[in-house]
């Protein structure tokens, strides 16, 4: 039976490209399929692109192709990737020149077309248009600060890019396990837009489950892995290997790793991630096929190996989430430590004293956020604090506040409050950071919008040649 196998790239934005190297040269992959997007990175590019207008795009795609491009070309294995993020054509630009620089060809090809921001900027649209997905609060409320505003592309543009027999395809926005769907209805012919049948759906309802399991590198493969007293037992993290699946042309799926590399592939980690950031198990919803996983069974073969069937799907509908992203203010960030003793009271009188100022001074602000790292940074208001003695005995209290305004010179000036407590407020000792830790603030916006406007306006543009 014919079947594809599909190494997976990056997790995230900055991840660690090393462990590619491995499924490339020692898996028998014929794909990568890298994910350098998570919700707000797009927010990050805008930011780079408001500096440069040629940026915009996921930079780590350029060191990471240069790194893995030798390997990709002597294996003969295609790379799929959405680090173009809000720049495609600039992402593929860039990779082309530093590949002409070292004498090396190849064919990319670029998706375009995510990009709805005119779209949800025209107020002719009428009310109701691309209101708020979870408080159903209308566009009106941010359309003059949206900076961009991109839908989630499913896998049809990545299909025909590779039709067209691209090396390397980069996208923008498009759905996380679009980019493993793609190469197996390329590679395995399955049926996309005019899938019909129930078995039709299972098979795309397989290769989004298997996408879905692909697209946090290592976190596929035994990394942070939570479960309490299993995470010790997961082997040699410092050599951690991608997942690795292998999908036949009836959707049937063998979830891997390259041998010899850390990391594990079992019945855990493997189900870990398949309820990653799922709401609804039985509608995970994608562009391409809504994935029911009630059905999925996990047979664990051993030695990192665990067979995955019984996905099933159903149509995915007239709509594309959309991401939008508008301005939303400035935060100004300070840290300062109070040791023992009575370092906790230090800490409350020192940020009661904040609190005066602000209030005082009529510094113009939303909120003053304060929390304590090491005591409730990471669960918030569920974090059981000390109290009575285990209280008065800590050794060292860190404080963390942010000021949130929508007046710039408000951000700055925050840092400013503090260095005279150094002499003239409670004694601390642990150190002082954020005197100009100022940012500008990216607020996000989910929507819909509807398929018919957006699939259209999808292109395809093949660069450079082939090797």
């Amino acid at each position: 039976m014919k079947y594809v196998r599909i190494g997976a790239g990056l997790g995230f934005y900055g991840d660690n490209p090393r462990p590619v190297l491995a499924s490339i040269e020692r898996a028998g992959v014929q794909y990568i399929a890298s994910d350098h997007l998570a919700e707000l990175t797009l927010a990050i590019l805008q930011k780079d692109r408001q500096r440069d207008p040629s940026l915009g795009y996921a930079r780590d795609v350029l060191p990471m192709l240069l790194r893995l491009w030798p390997a990709l070309r002597a294996n003969g294995v295609r790379f799929v990737c959405n680090a173009g993020g809000l720049n495609p054509r600039g992402a593929a630009l860039a990779v082309l020149e530093a590949f002409e620089r070292k004498g090396w060809r190849a064919r990319v090809a670029v998706v375009t077309g995510d990009d709805v921001l005119p779209r949800l900027l025209d107020a002719s649209a009428g009310l109701g248009r691309h209101a708020h997905l979870f408080t159903g609060e209308p566009v009106d409320a941010v359309r003059e600060r949206l900076v961009f505003a991109n839908a989630y592309l499913g896998a049809r543009p990545i299909v025909d890019a590779l039709a067209l027999g691209a090396d390397i395809v980069i996208t923008g926005r498009v759905a996380d396990a679009a980019l493993t769907l793609a190469p197996l209805v390329h590679g395995l012919g399955w049926r996309l837009e005019d899938a019909v049948t129930d078995e039709d759906w299972g098979r795309l309802a397989q290769g989004l489950a298997v996408g879905h399991w692909l697209e946090c590198s290592g976190q596929g493969s035994g990394g942070n892995f939570g479960a309490q007293g299993l995470w010790q037992q997961i082997p040699d993290l410092a050599h951690i290997g991608y997942p690795v699946a292998e999908v036949a042309q009836d959707g049937g799926a063998l979830l891997t790793k390259p041998p010899g590399t850390g990391g594990r592939v079992n019945f855990d980690t493997v189900r870990q991630q398949l309820l990653y950031e799922v709401h609804d198990p039985h509608a995970y919803r994608s562009p391409d096929v809504v994935l029911d996983l009630g059905g999925v069974t996990l047979h664990d073969e051993g030695e990192d190996r665990v067979r995955l069937t019984g996905a099933r799907g159903q149509p995915p509908g007239e709509w594309l989430k959309v991401v939008g992203g508008y301005r939303d203010g400035y935060k100004a960030e300070v840290t300062w430590g109070f040791a023992w003793p009575d370092a906790w009271a230090k800490a409350q009188a020192a940020t009661e004293i904040i609190r005066t100022q602000l209030r005082e001074q009529r510094i113009v602000h939303d909120e003053l956020f304060v929390e304590y790292p090491g005591l409730d940074s990471a669960h918030g208001a569920l974090s059981p604090r000390p109290t009575g003695e285990a209280l008065a005995a800590l050794n060292e209290v860190w404080t963390r506040l942010v000021l949130r305004t929508p007046d710039k010179a408000a951000a700055e000036g925050f840092g400013r409050l503090f260095p005279w407590l150094a002499l003239s407020g409670p004694a601390y000792t642990c150190g002082f950071n954020g005197l100009h830790n100022v940012s500008e603030l990216l607020g996000i916006w989910p929507t819909l919008i509807a398929r018919a406007e957006v699939e259209p306006g999808v292109r395809i543009e093949c660069l450079g040649d082939a090797p």
